[in-house]
């Protein structure tokens, strides 16, 4: 027999804050190895950490709860997607405004799901519940809320180990009409990665047609100028680069730093928040993209008003340091037209992460856009071996306006996928990818031309390797319209999910239909509704991988064993179990173990974890813990508890027709051998009961 696991245990306290405010505060603490899966999960992944709070008349919640320390996010190649987990501990914070003077107690539940390397647990329930004495706040009516900010309580919890000074989260109320919305900040990304980008939108904005030619004039200005003094030259020209710097640095800097000052860090990621995932925000930013491309492509130029320009070029004829930086700010608005997009399309991209993310990205882009200027009149010499302009910059602006096209989509795959609308799916998404790449790679070997290029009647080598790598990447996207992962590209698609025609499923049911008619001991149909009867659930749970057909209920896959005289496989497993995936992954797609199962066994697949809800006859009460479990997950949850005494996944247990065991149940193992033995064994003694 196994063991109850509780690699996750709970406490729970509640801390006074102020005369009005108290935090209800859930502690866990995570064995080692194991970890807690955050609270934001996208969907299609794993069972997130939720929390629910009986209301009543004593007190109102303000806010959510929320942790006091973000989580860690890594990438989960098993559900393609980024995933959020606790390890070691987590502190969450439920914030209440008392309303009651008298003492009164608080029912919350917290619903979790727990895994390591090798196992995980079934989404499991704790109950709490708290006692508030009223009398030790000042108690108003809801109406009356003060504008009281909401102190942190992770300076208390600097004790715990598990959490670093620099990574407790300050939180802090908003305004009490927005119900004091409260806001954590998340997991950084790699400022490395970040910065790295900027640099090289910075340096590909220089090869635009608006700014590559003003390089060798703006230099030689600076020398013409300043003949006999070059030191003089040099400090002039870096000076040049410094504004240019603060010309497109400072305005974002000052927008972010005025509402995070006005409204706080929580208002400013308050509005970051909203134009990550709202889809008002990602379809303007994807018309944004879309228009920046357009004009790329030489339908119209994005230009500032004349008078702005005209006055600007003014004050850059009277000359010194002041001269100098209206210089710079003439060819920020001149090159408007070429670096408006770039620069808009880094700050959108920017804006999805956090609130210093805009600020850096335009400061590495501006240094590397302005250091070219410098370099050059430090250097001059190097201007003689820089290429001439001509149409080949035309070339790179249209290459910029297919790019711009296909980043944009992105946005609109995000609005797309929050709110389920199915319009973006994604061989939709991918279709239009290898449209827009198949056109760059006929532009690029001359097929047709835009207004602003050059006729030509050749192609040049450079163009050919442009077309061939192109074509090559469009070969590439290919398969996955029909269901390969293209996990180089993951980060942009949307999930494998929504891709409806997978053409790996349907081969995998053909193999299943002619490895059921040449098995003796069924009907020549495949359907598992002729064989014995209709699957339940078959529309509400997935199916099971690799083409396998079975069940989702137990008593139906015993009553097909009995009818096909077969062994039950049965799995117990969930939508949010990783190590599950990896077992069907690694282990049920070896030839030999899937041959075993198709052929030897009635597969019944019990997913722990799923949420739907059972009608009352179907509801079952607990030998466990005495409890109705009203759901398809808490269902076969209890059945593995009560029957094997453990709660993790997957548990693999094989039943003869009167649903003994025939074998020891099997845990996650990942080697093939065994799982063959353990098949095997099965298949063994069910047929020494069977001839008894």
């Amino acid at each position: 027999m196994g063991q109850i696991l509780k690699p996750i245990k709970w406490t729970s306290y509640v801390q006074k804050v102020n005369d009005s405010v108290a935090n209800l505060v859930f502690k866990a603490t995570i064995d080692k190895g194991w970890h807690l899966y955050g609270q934001d999960i996208p969907p299609g992944g794993p069972i997130p950490t939720k929390f629910t709070i009986e209301k009543g008349k004593e007190f109102i919640l303000i806010g959510h709860v929320h942790p006091t320390i973000p989580p860690h996010e890594k990438y989960d190649s098993t559900f393609e997607m980024k995933i959020k987990s606790f390890d070691n501990s987590a502190t969450f914070v439920q914030s209440i405004k008392v309303l009651s003077p008298t003492k009164f107690t608080i029912q919350a539940t917290v619903e979790f799901m727990g895994c390591n390397d090798k196992t995980c647990i079934t989404p499991q329930e704790e109950e709490f519940t708290f006692t508030i004495d009223g009398s030790q706040y000042k108690t108003s009516k809801p109406s009356t809320l003060s504008m009281d900010t909401t102190k942190t309580i992770a300076s208390s919890h600097t004790k715990d180990s598990s959490i670093s000074s620099q990574s407790q989260t300050f939180v802090k109320t908003s305004s009490p009409n927005k119900n004091a919305s409260i806001e954590v900040v998340r997991p950084k990304r790699s400022i490395w990665g970040i910065i790295l980008e900027a640099i090289l939108w910075g340096l590909l904005a220089l090869l635009t047609p608006c700014i590559f030619p003003m390089i060798p004039m703006t230099v030689s200005f600076f020398l013409k100028n300043n003949q006999g003094n070059k030191l003089r030259a040099r400090f002039n020209a870096t000076f040049y680069g410094i504004s240019i710097v603060a010309l497109y640095t400072v305005p974002i800097a000052l927008l972010i730093g005025i509402t995070y000052f006005v409204g706080g860090e929580a208002v400013t990621a308050d509005i970051f928040n909203w134009l990550s995932t709202h889809w008002l925000p990602n379809i303007i930013f994807f018309l944004i993209f879309f228009i920046f491309a357009l004009s790329f492509f030489g339908a119209f130029e994005i230009v500032l008003p004349s008078w702005l320009i005209n006055r600007a070029d003014q004050k850059a004829d009277q000359g010194g340091l002041l001269g100098t930086f209206f210089m710079a700010l003439v060819l920020v608005l001149v090159s408007f037209s070429c670096t408006g997009p770039i620069v808009g399309t880094i700050i959108v991209k920017s804006l999805q992460g956090d609130i210093w993310e805009p600020i850096i990205t335009i400061l590495a882009f501006s240094i590397a856009f302005a250091m070219p200027f410098s370099l050059f009149a430090y250097f001059p010499q190097w201007l003689e071996k820089l290429p001439k302009s001509g149409g080949w910059m035309n070339v790179f602006k249209v290459t910029l306006g297919f790019v711009e096209l296909a980043l944009g989509l992105k946005f609109l795959s995000v609005a797309d996928q929050v709110y389920h609308w199915h319009i973006l799916d994604r061989e939709i998404y991918l279709a239009i990818w290898i449209v827009l790449f198949s056109l760059l790679g006929l532009y690029y070997l001359g097929a047709y031309r835009f207004k602003d290029d050059d006729p030509r009647d050749h192609i040049s080598i450079g163009r050919l390797m442009l077309a061939i790598i192109t074509f090559s990447f469009v070969i590439y996207l290919f398969p996955g319209m029909w269901g390969a992962p293209l996990k180089a590209l993951s980060g942009y698609l949307p999930p494998q999910q929504t891709l409806d025609f997978d053409l790996q499923r349907i081969v995998q049911d053909e193999i299943q239909l002619s490895s059921l008619n040449n098995t003796s001991n069924t009907s020549n149909k495949n359907d598992l509704a002729t064989l014995c009867e209709k699957p339940k659930y078959e529309d509400i749970l997935p199916p099971l991988p690799h083409g396998l057909k079975g069940y989702h209920d137990l008593d139906q896959a015993l009553r097909c064993s009995k009818k096909l005289l077969k062994p039950v496989f049965v799995d117990f497993t969930g939508h949010g179990c990783v190590n599950c995936r990896e077992m069907e992954a690694r282990v049920w797609s070896h030839p030999e173990v899937l041959k075993r199962l198709k052929e030897n066994f009635i597969i019944c697949a019990l997913y722990v974890d799923d949420k739907t809800e059972l009608p009352e006859n179907e509801w079952v009460k607990s030998t466990y813990d005495g409890k109705w479990k009203k759901t398809i997950g808490k269902k076969f949850a209890d059945l593995q508890v009560s029957r094997y005494n453990i709660n993790a996944q997957p548990y693999y247990v094989i039943l003869d027709t009167a649903g003994k065991d025939l074998v020891q149940p099997k845990a996650y193992d990942l080697n093939v051998d065994n799982f063959i033995r353990f098949l095997d064994n099965a298949k063994n003694e069910f047929d020494k009961r069977v001839k008894k």
